[in-house]
């Protein structure tokens, strides 16, 4: 079969959930995939860092827009005459050609915008309601990446069950037990973080209840007499003031920290630095981060809500979400009983190499197989 994959996210956007998702999916496809012939459509002036096979082909797109897939939704009928059987767009659909020329399967992580549309930007907001509708009506086969997103995205397009494949996410090789005094003496030397912390990796969305988590640090601090910091990182979005006013308010401005998006060359290390993981997202199609965090060796507390227990398992502690005291008194729990750090740690890590990257590869190759075969039709 002839397989297009748009991977620009791959390149713009590798550090975030969508574009490490395109980046390792590419990756594994390369190194498990003999028998496919891939032709993948890049950036201009983009150039791989990986080595690709014979049977993986670059294509570059030009585009006249600011490099991002959310500011134009059609990009130029780059599948003409490309002989392509099926086209692949991981980021949400955006940026499926209008001309059908083949199979189209799009890779839909969650219907966010559906289900909490005050907690995503107008932008996003415009181009889901505007132009997902159609892209999914010319769909052949939707993946996705949690069997909740999988009722979600049947309840919201009353789209074939048959039709939708799940193939959960995993966490980066990278992401593994290092030694604590480096990542420690890392997480001093960037971003001036020289105590004990409770770490927060993601979004800045009001969906992710940053709000929720300062408010049960504040109370943590309250009852937890050893000295300890709060670190939220992430790219700071339209959320961020309404946080530091928050943790001003409380009157622990001084030990909440936002270090900005950390890259992934630092990452590893600041999870392995970290006392506990903390994230009580009221929402996620997914959520990568508490994976990587438990392959890192670090407990977890995560939000009982939507996919997070199916992520998450018995390899953390689950608590609600819209319960800040529930939230103070499981973080408290984690840092003051070391058999439970110790069954949390080796829970999570046990948990997480239950997922992988090849896997997720293996399971997209299935989809694919299905929908060129006339699955469900």
């Amino acid at each position: 079969m002839r397989i297009g994959i748009d991977g620009r996210a791959a390149k713009w956007y590798r550090g975030t959930g969508i574009g490490t998702y395109t980046y390792q999916l590419i990756n594994c496809l390369n190194k498990i995939d003999n028998i496919n012939n891939y032709l993948l459509f890049m950036p201009e002036n983009c150039e791989a860092d990986l080595s690709f096979k014979d049977n993986f082909h670059l294509n570059n797109i030009s585009e006249g827009n600011n490099n991002s897939f959310w500011d134009e939704v059609n990009i130029p009928n780059i599948l003409k005459g490309s002989d392509i059987e099926l086209y692949h767009v991981p980021q949400n659909g955006v940026g499926l050609p209008e001309n059908k020329e083949c199979n189209f399967m799009i890779t839909l992580h969650d219907v966010i915008p559906y289900k909490m549309p005050e907690t995503v930007s107008d932008r996003y907001l415009k181009i889901f309601h505007e132009h997902i509708p159609k892209v999914v009506s010319a769909c052949d086969g939707i993946i996705t990446v949690s069997d909740y997103s999988k009722k979600d995205i049947m309840e919201a397009f009353n789209f074939p069950e048959n039709k939708i494949f799940v193939t959960p996410l995993a966490s980066e090789d990278i992401y593994k037990p290092l030694n604590r005094d480096l990542s420690k003496k890392i997480a001093k030397k960037y971003y001036s973080i020289d105590k004990d912390f409770i770490l927060y990796v993601g979004g800045f969305s009001p969906r992710k209840n940053i709000i929720g988590l300062i408010e049960s640090f504040s109370k943590l601090l309250s009852i937890y007499k050893k000295d300890i910091s709060l670190v939220i990182a992430g790219k700071k979005g339209k959320s961020y003031d309404s946080y530091k006013k928050r943790a001003e308010e409380l009157g622990i401005s001084d030990k909440v920290i936002f270090p900005g998006f950390i890259p992934i060359e630092h990452l590893p290390y600041i999870y392995n630095a970290a006392k506990l993981f903390a994230y009580p997202s009221f929402y996620e199609g997914f959520g990568l981060p508490p994976i990587e965090a438990m392959s890192c060796g670090v407990p977890v507390v995560a939000s009982n809500a939507t996919s997070v227990p199916e992520v998450v398992g018995n390899g953390g502690l689950l608590i609600n979400p819209n319960d800040v005291d529930d939230l103070c008194y499981s973080m408290f729990r984690v840092l003051l009983d070391d058999d439970l750090r110790e069954r949390l740690i080796l829970s999570g890590i046990v948990k997480a190499s239950e997922l992988s990257w090849q896997k997720t590869a293996h399971q997209t190759i299935n989809a694919y197989n299905k929908i060129s075969n006339g699955w469900g039709a």
